[in-house]
């Protein structure tokens, strides 16, 4: 009799507490609707996620927050989505306020992606130069290309450039370089990419105002100074390539924003089905 008495005080304590957890855990749930509602996204996920943790066997409620984390998810998606736009919308303002400074380039039968210069910079303005030319795709990869001309070969692949204050900064090994010769002339070109140049172009960037002397490295030794003009041309699309970037950036950003609206959509719509 005593342990039928003791079994019967356990299992009332029991569900004593499991009430008490139920009622622990939906004032949890709750507080996290409110939070939702207030647009507090992150206090609502915490919220929600501490039900799961403090009160694993509230099974109901556990299921009541997922249906909520989902509407929060989505919400704040939505919201992200509308935050990207504005920002899309302003930086393809200011890309429409400069892009008739620069000349693009494309050949609409062989090109996908075209390539903006600098008007100074053009091929046909340049012939049997020495120089460094720059130039934007249209998605924002920006490319320094060092061109040589001359009566013999250096055989160059990197380069060096020198501000008046002695500081200097210095290409890695081009992958991308090619010679040919022109009516006598020796015509040699190396590409570096913007993230692949050894910050040269972002110190050309921000020496613009200043000579640069630029040292050709290869086999044989060869030394000019970038023109004011071609300083310039560094800067603009340096600035054309930061703008670009940054669209390019923000379309991947809404897709796969998108992308989990989407999942999240499936999501529930697959659990109302059930």
């Amino acid at each position: 009799m005593k342990k039928y008495v003791t079994i019967v005080s356990l299992l009332i304590l029991l569900i004593a507490c499991n009430n008490n957890g139920e009622k622990k855990a939906m004032q949890l749930l709750e507080n996290a609707r409110t939070s939702f509602s207030t647009g507090d996204y992150n206090t609502a996920k915490l919220k929600i996620d501490s039900i799961k943790i403090l009160y694993p066997k509230a099974f109901e409620v556990r299921k009541e927050g997922i249906k909520l984390m989902q509407q929060v998810e989505l919400s704040e998606q939505t919201q992200t989505i509308a935050y990207l736009d504005s920002m899309l919308q302003q930086k393809q303002k200011e890309f429409e306020e400069i892009k008739n400074k620069f000349v693009l380039e494309k050949d609409s039968e062989y090109q996908e992606t075209g390539n903006y210069f600098w008007p100074t910079q053009v091929v046909e303005k340049n012939l049997n130069r020495s120089f460094l030319r720059f130039q934007v795709d249209e998605h924002g990869t920006m490319t320094m290309t060092s061109i040589y001309c001359g009566a013999k070969n250096i055989h160059h692949v990197a380069i060096k450039v020198t501000a008046p204050d002695g500081t200097f900064a210095e290409t890695p090994a081009s992958n991308d370089s090619y010679e040919t010769t022109d009516m006598g002339q020796k015509i040699e070109k190396a590409d570096y990419k913007l993230g692949q140049d050894g910050n040269v172009i972002g110190f050309i960037y921000m020496n613009k105002d200043n000579n640069i002397k630029i040292d050709y490295r290869g086999e044989h030794k060869y030394t000019t100074n970038m023109t004011a003009n071609d300083r310039n041309a560094a800067a603009e699309l340096y600035n054309l390539s930061q703008i670009l970037s940054s669209i390019e950036e923000i379309k991947k950003e809404i897709k796969e924003a998108s992308l989990k609206i989407e999942f999240i959509q499936r999501n529930i719509e697959r659990k109302e089905a059930n």
